[in-house]
């Protein structure tokens, strides 16, 4: 028995000695199968991916996140939220600081800037095609080009939101970098002038049309190739250059960002009146404009871009006339509409406009309410309105999804403050949202086609007007369009509805009656897509015009405008901080004056 014994300890010493003698080898660590840097030099899809990185930081209007710059309105005269912890209602209401900054793109960009600058280096040293030299000098060209202008189009927004006076008065603008800073690198960098920025931006900018086409667009014979490719396969042409790369950016995209560029530069808050500078801005959208074939090529449709057919009509290879760039919209959702569809519909009635917003409608007939001439009747204040309100704004009356929403008294949880849900003004969102989609009171959803947008010609029309006014006068005209900003108003409130001939606007002959009325067209058509708050600023214009709402009877008899919300900013919130973390790490860095 203990012979027995001692032969099975024996034979449990044994056995794993020769098991761990034969396969010694398991205690050595094995690869674990990590991507290096190396790997962006042997896989084309691993390096795109920085640039795709890039592509990510881009701040824009994003449905499925109630973050995003739809919601800054709320910090605005145009709207407020019923969610009293939201970051942007704390920034209307004087919780703005530099240590919290929901407008602040400053860590985000600089991010995107890295992946940009460690990417532009990689191009030329990947065989984007191994066996065609075409496709791989085209590919190089196109992803140069999209580099040079994502890195203009992050250093923009960095400008747009941080860019400010010194306490010395100096116009600052952001930091500047072209090669990728290793972590060994001298990040104590002072920010750049406001001009030398502006000089950066333009310089990726110019580099990026010098690689982009004009739109990625499949061809169909060779005398549609550019020139640089002439000889080029028609095939390999469109594997590069058609319609796979639909949506990237392109030279007329660039061409609308320099647009957008020229009327900040050319803003009161950035310049002392230059009449040159706004020159430039309105001849830099006016290209845009002309190679869309000039006034003629605004949309009709261009102010209802949201609506469901004409998102639905959509394809990779077929685009509403009003995108100049678009986010993809091959997925479904229904995250705009559950944040701002009123309660009585399932949904959260997030955003809600103001009375100042909708007392900024003019009367069918275009003159503003506030003018007699407007037959303007307050006990019926939504009659004979400009359409654009009942497009953009839902009202008390108003109908939605075949139901009548009553935001009055006796509306029940539609009604003024009836629920933490319902509205705070007296009005709800309209604009933006598909009326298709629909809340079942069982939980189920119908999800739709949403998609985000970068840039909208009416947008670019806008910018035009502004800039041709203020150079040239509500008639005049510079050398590269053949119209002047009266004209471009015109058409815009003519596709909205207002009764022609346009008494009001025809009887405009002055500069400052005109920048009046294209601030309040630009009020009205961009609003909801991240204008407002910028535009104020830019202008020079009080920040602290308090959000306004309105009471309604029972019997819709009486409507009663009260205060809803403060502002509160003071003079130097013209401009926005840059993070205070940044200022405390780097000492040559220096803040904005007042933060």
């Amino acid at each position: 028995m203990i012979m027995k014994l001692k032969n099975k300890y024996l034979l449990l010493l044994i056995v794993p000695a020769l098991v761990l003698g034969a396969c010694s080898t398991i205690l050595e660590p094995e690869n674990e199968n990590n991507s290096t840097f190396n790997r962006v030099y042997d896989d084309p899809a691993f390096a795109e991916g920085l640039l795709v990185n890039g592509y990510n930081k881009i701040p824009t209007i994003d449905f499925l996140n109630p973050t995003s710059s739809i919601m800054n309105e709320v910090a605005t005269d145009n709207a407020v939220a019923n969610d009293k912890f939201n970051n942007f209602l704390r920034v209307g209401t004087g919780q703005w600081t530099s240590q919290f900054n929901p407008m602040s793109v400053w860590d985000n960009a600089n991010r995107g800037i890295l992946y940009v600058n460690l990417f532009l280096p990689t191009i030329d040293t990947i065989k984007w095609s191994w066996n065609n030299t075409n496709l791989n000098r085209m590919f190089k060209d196109r992803l140069r080009g999209e580099s040079y202008a994502l890195r203009g189009l992050l250093r923009y927004y960095m400008l747009q939101n941080h860019a400010g006076k010194s306490a010395s008065g100096k116009m600052l603008g952001v930091k500047l970098s072209d090669q990728f800073m290793k972590e060994d690198a001298d990040f104590n960098v002072a920010r750049a002038g406001f001009n030398e920025s502006v000089a950066a931006i333009l310089a990726d900018f110019n580099l990026a049309m010098q690689y982009l086409p004009m739109d990625f667009k499949d061809i169909t014979a060779a005398t549609q190739l550019p020139v640089a490719y002439t000889g080029v396969n028609i095939a390999d042409y469109n594997k590069v250059m058609g319609n796979v790369s639909n949506q990237r950016i392109t030279k007329r995209i660039v061409m609308g960002f320099k647009a957008r560029l020229a009327l900040l530069v050319a803003s009161p808050a950035f310049s002392a009146g230059d009449q040159a500078l706004w020159a430039n801005a309105a001849n830099a959208a006016a290209e845009v404009l002309v190679c869309n074939g000039g006034i003629a090529g605004l949309d009709p449709n261009g102010h209802k871009f949201y609506e469901s057919a004409r998102v639905e009509a959509v394809t990779v290879a077929a685009d509403q006339k009003e995108m100049l760039w678009r986010g993809p919209s091959n997925s479904t959702s229904s995250t705009i509409e559950k944040n701002n569809l009123p309660p009585g519909l399932y949904g959260n009635g997030l955003v809600n406009p103001s009375q100042n917003l909708v007392d900024a409608f003019p009367m069918a007939n275009g003159y503003p309410i506030s003018d007699p001439l407007s037959k303007f009747n307050p006990a019926a204040p939504y009659a004979g309105r400009d359409p654009r309100l009942s497009a953009y704004i839902i009202y008390n009356g108003a109908t939605y999804q075949g139901k009548v929403i009553k935001t009055g008294y006796g509306g029940g949880v539609n009604a003024k403050d009836s629920l933490p849900t319902s509205s705070r003004t007296g009005y709800y969102l309209k604009k933006l949202l598909r009326e298709d989609v629909i809340f079942q009171s069982n939980g189920s959803t119908t999800n739709k086609k949403h998609y985000a947008v970068h840039m909208r010609y009416t947008e670019v029309f806008l910018n035009y007007a502004e800039a041709a006014n203020e150079a040239w006068g509500p008639a005049g005209m510079g050398s590269v369009a053949a119209f002047s900003a009266k004209d471009v108003i015109a058409d815009i409130r003519k596709r909205a509805g207002i009764t022609q001939p346009d008494a009001f606007l025809n009887g405009i002959s002055t500069k400052e009656a005109m920048r009046d009325l294209i601030r309040n067209e630009r009020r009205l058509e961009l609003c909801f897509e991240g204008f407002r708050f910028w535009d104020i600023r830019r202008w020079g214009l009080p920040l602290t015009t308090a959000a306004m709402g309105v009471n309604i009877d029972k019997a819709a008899t009486s409507f009663n405008v009260v205060e809803v919300e403060p502002r509160v900013f003071m003079p130097y919130m013209n401009y926005g901080p840059i993070p205070e973390q940044e200022v405390l790490k780097f000492s040559a860095l220096e803040q904005n004056a007042g933060w």
